[in-house]
Formats: C-alpha cells, sequence, structure tokens
C-alpha cells in the first residue's frame, strides 16, 4: 500500500506545468487539454487567440508580452502551443518568454513517444520526428548558432548540409526498416487469402472505445485508458463467427489536425484498414453533438484518403451507458445514417456486443461488400 500511494505521489510530482495557448473554441480547447494531458503537462493556465498563425510569434505582439508577464513569478517548465510553428516563431516566443516552447505537432510526438512500445511503433514514432525536423533543420541550425534558447539545445556543433544529410541519412534507414515490415505484412495478407480469412480493421477517434471493443470480442486485454494514442501498434486476433473465423485488428486512433508526414510514418500499421473487407468506425455516442460531428468528419476524411470504400464502413455508436436511445437516434439523424446500419454498444457493460457479432456476420457472409484493393 505504501508502495502503490508513493507511485501515485511520484507520478502527480513528475506532472510538467505549462502554459497552453490555443483556439477560442471549446471542443479544440477540450482536445488541446487532452494533449497536454497524455504529455504529462498540467496546463495552469490557459490563453486563447482567434488567429495563431501570426509571423513573428504565432500570436500577436500584444499577446507575446500578455504571455511574458503572465509566466513572471510563476514556476513553468514549457509553453504548449496548440498550433503548427516555424523554428524562427518558436525560437522568437522561446527568446521573448525564457520557456521552451512546444507547437501542436511536437506535443503528438512526444505522445507517440510515451506511447510506443513495439519496434514497429518506435521506428514509425522516429520516423515522424525526422520528418518534423526535415523542413526546420536549416533554420534550426542557424538559430541555434545565433544563442542558444529553451528548445535549441545541442545544435551548435552541427553545419546546417551536415545536419540537413544526417536526418535524411536517419530517414532512409528506418525507412528501409519499415519496408521490410511492410513486406511481412503483405506475406501475412497472402497467406491469409489463400485460407480465404476475411479481415475486419476498428477505426474510429482516439478514446472513442476501440481497444475495449475489441478486447471483448476476442477476450483479449490489451491496454486501455482515458490518455490520448493508448494504441500504436495493430494487434491482430482470430474471432469465431457463425460460418467460419476471421481476423481482426485494432489500429492507431485518429485526430483532428494530424499532419500528412504523421499518417505517411504510420502507413504499415493504417495499410491495415485499406485491405480490410470490413471497418468498424467507433464513435463516442456520449459526447456533445458538435464534438461528434466533427470527430466523425475527421476519421471519414481520413478513411477517404487511405482509399476505404464507405461501402465497407460499420458505424458503431459505443459508450451508451453513458447516454440514451433517444439522444442516440438523434445523432444518427444529424449524421444522416440510418439506424438499420448502425450498431449500438457499451464496452463497459458489454451491451450490444451479440448485436455487433451478428451485423459482422452479416456484412461478411451476406451482403456483397466492395472488393478490398487486395482482392
Amino acid at each position: 500500500m505504501i508502495t502503490f500511494i508513493l507511485c501515485i505521489k511520484n507520478r502527480i510530482n513528475y506532472l510538467k506545468k505549462a502554459i497552453l495557448v490555443t483556439y477560442p473554441d471549446k471542443f479544440v480547447i477540450q482536445e488541446a487539454l487532452g494533449l497536454a494531458e497524455a504529455a504529462d503537462y498540467k496546463v495552469i493556465k490557459l490563453v486563447t487567440q482567434k488567429y495563431l498563425l501570426r509571423a513573428k510569434y504565432g500570436i500577436g505582439s500584444g499577446k507575446a508580452e500578455e504571455l511574458k508577464n503572465m509566466i513572471k513569478g510563476i514556476n513553468i517548465d514549457a509553453i504548449l502551443f496548440d498550433e503548427k510553428l516555424r523554428s524562427v516563431q518558436i525560437y522568437n516566443l522561446a527568446k521573448l518568454t525564457g520557456v521552451e516552447v512546444i507547437d501542436r505537432e511536437r506535443l503528438i510526438l512526444e505522445i507517440f513517444n510515451k506511447r510506443a512500445s513495439s519496434a514497429e511503433a518506435k521506428l514509425q514514432v522516429q520516423l515522424a520526428e525526422l520528418k518534423y525536423e526535415i523542413p526546420r533543420a536549416r533554420e534550426k541550425v542557424r538559430l541555434a548558432k545565433i544563442g542558444e534558447q529553451p528548445g535549441f539545445f545541442g545544435l551548435g556543433r552541427y553545419d546546417v548540409d551536415d545536419y540537413y544529410r544526417m536526418i535524411r541519412r536517419r530517414i532512409a534507414v528506418i525507412m528501409k526498416k519499415l519496408k521490410q515490415v511492410s513486406k511481412r505484412r503483405e506475406l501475412y495478407r497472402s497467406k491469409r487469402l489463400k485460407v480465404n480469412l476475411p479481415l475486419i480493421s476498428f477505426a474510429g477517434y482516439t478514446g472513442a472505445g476501440k481497444t475495449s471493443l475489441f478486447n471483448i470480442l476476442v477476450r483479449e486485454s490489451k491496454d486501455i485508458g482515458k490518455g490520448l494514442f493508448t494504441t500504436l501498434t495493430t494487434t491482430t486476433r482470430s474471432l469465431k463467427l457463425s460460418e467460419s473465423k476471421v481476423l481482426i485488428s485494432d489500429t492507431v486512433g485518429f485526430i483532428s489536425r494530424l499532419p500528412p508526414y504523421m499518417i505517411e510514418a504510420f502507413k504499415a500499421t493504417l495499410e491495415e484498414l485499406t485491405y480490410a473487407n470490413l471497418i468498424l468506425l467507433v464513435i463516442d455516442a456520449s459526447e456533445p453533438l458538435e464534438n461528434m460531428i466533427r470527430k466523425y468528419q475527421s476519421c471519414v476524411n481520413i478513411l477517404a484518403e487511405l482509399g476505404v470504400s464507405p461501402l465497407n464502413i460499420l458505424p458503431i455508436f459505443n459508450k451508451f451507458d453513458l447516454t440514451n436511445m433517444d439522444e442516440i437516434k438523434e445523432k444518427m439523424k444529424v449524421l444522416n445514417m440510418i439506424p438499420e446500419d448502425v450498431v449500438i454498444t457499451s464496452a463497459k457493460t458489454s451491451y450490444g456486443i451479440d448485436m455487433l457479432i451478428s451485423k459482422i456476420n452479416e456484412m461478411i457472409y451476406t451482403r456483397s461488400l466492395t472488393k478490398s484493393a487486395l482482392l
């Protein structure tokens, strides 16, 4: 018991203190706070501005001075900036405030780093980090030589071209390793086709409950949590249906404003969605309608980018234990969904699991799904 209490205390003490700069929008604020928490930051102050893409600091000069004064007398570890910043903007804001500045993309990469457990996930995160660095490399080295500021450590020894070439070399090495992973997946898919085992993949916004449903269906015990991006590695297991077996996969969750290079870095994982016979798109039914619409649209857009046919998608309204049927039906209507084409579940109470299995069985063996690119 004493050890447990000490672990909790250490966890609380470990949280880094931060000021969060974001847009004055409830959904955006909520998501940004979720990202901060997932990266072990405790947000002690919130600063909002409608436009975060100004040339010098990202925020306006007046707001930047306000931020500088706000920090005086407060012990802050970082300023979290909920937008993509150029190196010079990060440098300028860090120089003005004397505090390390972490933009949205860097923050997501910190979470990825924290969550990556398998060798494949670690390679994918390294690739995403290097691709984050590429457009900033030349500017970052130049700024580091002017004088080190928070967040610009250890670059003084590099010449610009040397640093740039080093990143390119490392990207090439990781890409080669990930290609080998992809080849292994292709071999696996080829074997699957020979034995005629359909593939089903979970998809959805991070935190919607994909992994919880996956655990129930296949009697697995994958890590679940309230934090964002709990799952970074694809896990595939078999599921017994009435007529035969199918393979079912759990994949990394989506998030809004996820840069294309991050999606590309996780291509080896996300390509399972491209080749799946059926996508189980998990939606958090308990969320406010406006949030649900935004998250649903983000998922649909990413699936479209991956070339997934809408005919192969089964929407699942999860977390029924936190809402009611009338509310869900109203949300379906707004999203132009037909109730018969949707499954309502609760991973917490196991409500709707039998219906979900029945629907999977129907769509795999009864309906004529659009053939995947693999077939």
